[in-house]
């Protein structure tokens, strides 16, 4: 993970009982297109279809991946699982297309005092921000926000609670931090982290979202529209923050979407609303998808990267795809 560590000390060094990563094996089975009816189709949207694999391991608690970041260069990963575990690992190309996982390790998320935070009843990992060195998970139900020195330590790092902005302790248990973003330099909002919940829903019916940092944390909210609930958000090289976004219902079926706001209009007390630059249903290749990043290739073209959740399941996967930004 070399291109998250950047040499910076922090307060406590990693605990001597903090468990060595394993290394594991993850096999994974191309997907040619995104239209299982139409393998030519590649456009949707502001969207173009990459590439996509199918992941899956013999490892007991691979999976329930909810959180991926990238670096730069769209290679080395860190990710965060529902059962409180590190990923951390490379995808490998041919081209421009994704062949598979390499250099994979998991490893538990330690809290403050060195133990795996499952061992106090925290699981449900479900966001992911990384910030130079340091690296920010938000964990649902519990409404807690961890701070980890990754630069130093990596996976062995111990978790420093942050504290509660006012309002997240109320979010409901299954509907809590689903989405985490650090503003990049440049724009408004840099330096922020930017806390976006699933469903917790203001007084109007919009979802709640925080920003922590700076003088004061603040709130503000994003309009929810067509029972859509957000799973991610990435803050694009333009600045604009896409939100993925998902719902479920027997009579309506399953969905995802992708959404783009403007940053300009993220300041306290907004509610915030914009187009949607991608949708898609249960005739493509989707699955429970909870997270989503960006990158920048050496062509200059910018790249979605969206992994799902499969709780688990044996009736869902573990599915990595990559699409091209048409701006």
């Amino acid at each position: 993970m070399a291109s998250f560590a950047y040499a910076q000390s922090v307060p406590v060094a990693a605990p001597p009982i903090a468990a060595a990563p394993v290394s594991i094996e993850i096999e994974s089975r191309p997907i040619p297109s995104f239209d299982t009816r139409d393998r030519g189709h590649l456009r949707f949207g502001s969207l173009r279809y990459r590439s996509g694999l199918v992941l899956t391991s013999k490892y007991r608690d691979f999976g329930g991946l909810s959180g991926l970041r990238l670096d730069a260069k769209g290679e080395n990963f860190v990710a965060i699982s529902d059962k409180g575990n590190w990923f951390t690992g490379r995808i490998t190309y041919n081209g421009a297309a994704m062949t598979g996982l390499a250099d994979v390790e998991a490893a538990p998320i330690l809290g403050a005092d060195g133990r795996p935070i499952t061992a106090r009843g925290w699981y449900d990992s479900e966001s992911i921000a990384v910030d130079g060195p340091t690296v920010y998970v938000g964990l649902e139900r519990v409404h807690q926000i961890l701070k980890f020195g990754f630069g130093r330590d990596g996976v062995r790092a111990r978790g420093e609670v942050m504290p509660q902005p006012p309002g997240m302790r109320q979010l409901p248990s299954n509907g809590s931090l689903e989405s985490l973003v650090v503003g990049h330099s440049g724009f408004a909002l840099a330096g922020l982290l930017i806390a976006i919940s699933e469903r917790g829903l203001d007084p109007a019916g919009n979802i709640m979202a925080w920003l922590i940092g700076g003088k004061a944390p603040a709130t503000f909210a994003v309009r929810r529209t067509d029972n859509f609930d957000i799973s991610d958000a990435v803050q694009l090289p333009t600045g604009d923050l896409l939100l993925l976004e998902r719902k479920f219902s027997l009579l309506g079926g399953a969905g995802i979407r992708i959404r783009r706001i403007a940053l300009a209009g993220i300041v306290p007390g907004a509610t915030v609303d914009g187009p949607a630059i991608f949708d898609a249903d249960l005739g493509y290749e989707i699955d429970n998808f909870e997270g989503l990043e960006a990158h920048v290739t050496a062509e200059g073209e910018t790249v979605l990267t969206l992994i799902s959740d499969d709780n688990f399941s044996m009736l869902q996967r573990t599915l990595l795809m990559q699409f091209t930004l048409v701006e």
